[in-house]
C-alpha cells in the first residue's frame, strides 16, 4: 500500500481482515474485549504478537529503570544530605551549581557527549547495547559485562532526576530541622549526625518518595531517547521504532502497558509512604 502497487480490492480485503471496515465503536469493543485476555493485538512490521514483542523487551527497560534510579536516589540523597549540613557555605555552593548544570543539560545531548569522550576518546565503556557479541565463559565476566554496557545509559538517564532529588531532599531537611522534635533530640545531648540521618532525614525522603511515583511516566519518556541513543534494546527503542514504521498495534500496547505500570509503581509508592510515616491515611490523604 504504501509502495501505491496495492489494488482497491487487495486493499478492502485487507481491511475487512483487520476489522477496519467496521463502525468505530464495534472496533473499540473488540479491542477492549481483547485487551481482558491479553491480546494487545498483532504487529505486521515485526511479523510478531504485540504482547511477546513487548515482554522481550520490558526486562531491558526495568533494569536501565532500575539502574538509574538506584544512582539517581543514591546521590541524590548523599548530595542532598551534604549539601543541607552546610546551608550557605562553598560545600552547598559548588553542589548547587553541579545541580544546576545536571538539571539543565539535554538528556540526548548528554548521552552523545558521554559516548564520544569515554568510549570514543578514551575507549573505557561501550558505546551501545546490552551485551558484547562475544559473550564471555565466565558468570562474573558478564556480569561485569552487563555493568560495563549499563553505566552510560543509567547515569545519563539519572542525571536529570539525580539533580532534582538533591535540591528536594536539601530544602526538605532544611525544613525539617527546624521542626521541635529536632530541637528536642539536640536539647537531649543526640549527635549531630544521628539527629541529621535518624530523624531529619527519614522524614525528608517523604517529598522524594511521593515525587517519584509521579515521576516514572517521565522516566519512562526518558528512556526513549537513551535507548535510542545507547541502542538498548528496551521498550523505550521498541516505541521509538513502532512511530517511524506507523505500527499503530504495537504502540498501543507500549502505551497500555506502561500506563498499568505506572500505575503498580505508583501503588507501590503509597505503601512505602505509609512505612516511613506510619501517621499518613491513605484513605483521605492526610495525616492521623
Amino acid at each position: 500500500g504504501e509502495a501505491g502497487a496495492a489494488s482497491p480490492e487487495a486493499m478492502a480485503q485487507l481491511r475487512a481482515k483487520f476489522g477496519l471496515d467496521q463502525p468505530m465503536a464495534s472496533q473499540l469493543w473488540h479491542y477492549l474485549a481483547r485487551v481482558l485476555t491479553l491480546d494487545l493485538g498483532f504487529s505486521y512490521r515485526q511479523n510478531m504478537p504485540v504482547l511477546g514483542l513487548i515482554m522481550d523487551r520490558l526486562p531491558a527497560t526495568l533494569w536501565l529503570m532500575g539502574a538509574a534510579l538506584s544512582v539517581a536516589l543514591g546521590l541524590g540523597i548523599a548530595l542532598g544530605v551534604l549539601s543541607a549540613m552546610a546551608p550557605g557555605k562553598w560545600l552547598d555552593q559548588t553542589i548547587s551549581v553541579l545541580v544546576l548544570f545536571a538539571y539543565a543539560m539535554p538528556t540526548f545531548w548528554l548521552g552523545l557527549m558521554a559516548m564520544v569522550l569515554f568510549s570514543g576518546k578514551l575507549g573505557w565503556l561501550p558505546s551501545g547495547g546490552m551485551v558484547s557479541l562475544e559473550l564471555p565463559d565466565s558468570v562474573w565476566e558478564r556480569v561485569f559485562d552487563g555493568l560495563r554496557h549499563i553505566l552510560l545509559p543509567a547515569l545519563t538517564l539519572s542525571t536529570f532526576y539525580l539533580a532534582l532529588y538533591a535540591k528536594l531532599v536539601r530544602n526538605a531537611m532544611l525544613d525539617v530541622m527546624a521542626s521541635d522534635f529536632i530541637r528536642t533530640a539536640r536539647a537531649k545531648g543526640v549527635s549531630r549526625s544521628a539527629v541529621m540521618l535518624r530523624h531529619a532525614l527519614r522524614n525528608a525522603l517523604l517529598p522524594l518518595v511521593t515525587m517519584l511515583g509521579y515521576q516514572v511516566s517521565a522516566l519512562l519518556g526518558g528512556a526513549v531517547l537513551v535507548e535510542s541513543v545507547f541502542s538498548w534494546p528496551g521498550i523505550g527503542r521498541l516505541a521509538f521504532d513502532a512511530v517511524n514504521a506507523r505500527d499503530l498495534n504495537l504502540l498501543l500496547g507500549i502505551l497500555l502497558l506502561s500506563a498499568l505500570l505506572v500505575t503498580l509503581i505508583n501503588l507501590l509508592v503509597d505503601g512505602v509512604v505509609v512505612w516511613l510515616d506510619p501517621r499518613i491515611d491513605l484513605e483521605h490523604g492526610r495525616p492521623h
